[in-house]
């Protein structure tokens, strides 16, 4: 009974424009944890100020974001990055609702579709065919341009539901099915582009400074297409950087949805949203 008195006193407070009253009155309702969440949605359904709905939407999206923090920062520590998992801890930044179930059987579809068509006998090539072939033609994903006004377009989730996607959730999407189906598929680190390899058998990035040569072909997961050494090679020119060895690293899991994370931040530089690329790259600082 005291609590409530305390809950309902505190939202009394929630409009005050005094910020030092209102931080105060925040952290303690957030203190709370999430059990709180409720009152706080009854309380905007309730609430014709535009103003505090808005102060009460950011309420709540800081009591999901603790507990996505303590979500990567588990992900962080665990011994495998699995890249599925951190894909959709991101999506839960802007969903924390989402349920990963339709997600899953989703991937799991494709994947199944693409595992019917291989066997032992492929060439690298024809295997990535197989996989370009499902998912751009006979799933359907489309690849758009990044565009930082369309946050959804980074997400795993609303990728599989709208079939369209930037490079970078295309490419989480395409490494995830190659990971899943034991193709030597892995992102590298190539200035402004995120670009997927097709690394040769028995590749060991410790013993090879430059991977360059250990590479197969490169994969733009925007559309699929196909990549020879030249067509790299010609890249780097036209961008007038030196195609050093470590951007043809195998990136590990981490760094992939670090990158991911930095990318999506900057869909909210506007003022009213900036408290969400700072919280996006706070994350990012736990996954170095």
């Amino acid at each position: 009974m005291e609590t409530n008195k305390e809950i309902s006193a505190l939202f009394l407070l929630l409009d005050d424009p005094d910020e030092e009253v209102f931080d105060a009155v925040s952290q303690k309702i957030v203190d709370y944890g999430k059990p709180i969440i409720p009152n706080l949605e009854h309380l905007w359904e309730t609430t014709p100020d535009e103003p505090t709905q808005e102060r009460i939407e950011l309420l709540i999206h800081r009591l999901h974001y603790r507990d996505l923090t303590e979500d990567f920062r588990q992900w962080n520590v665990s011994g495998h990055h699995d890249l599925m998992l951190g894909a959709l801890l991101a999506c839960k930044f802007q969903y924390p609702e989402l349920s990963t179930t339709p997600v899953l059987q989703e991937i799991e579809k494709i994947r199944r579709n693409i595992w019917l068509e291989l066997n032992n006998y492929l060439t690298p090539l024809e295997q990535i065919n197989i996989v370009t072939s499902i998912l751009y033609s006979y799933y359907g994903l489309k690849g758009n341009e990044t565009n930082y006004k369309e946050p959804n377009e980074f997400l795993l989730h609303k990728t599989l539901e709208a079939k369209r996607g930037n490079q970078v959730s295309n490419g989480i999407l395409y490494l995830m099915l190659c990971e899943l189906l034991d193709i030597p598929v892995k992102a590298i680190n190539i200035p402004k582009q995120f670009i997927i390899a097709y690394f040769k058998p028995g590749y060991s990035e410790e013993n090879l400074p430059n991977p360059f040569n250990k590479i197969e072909f490169f994969i733009d997961p925007t559309s699929g297409q196909v990549f020879t050494h030249q067509d790299v090679e010609n890249y780097f020119k036209r961008v007038a950087v030196p195609p050093i060895g470590t951007y043809f690293k195998p990136q590990s899991n981490k760094r992939v949805i670090r990158q991911m994370l930095e990318e999506f931040s900057k869909c909210f530089e506007g003022s009213k949203e900036h408290h969400k690329k700072t919280e996006l790259l706070d994350i990012c600082k736990l996954l170095e």
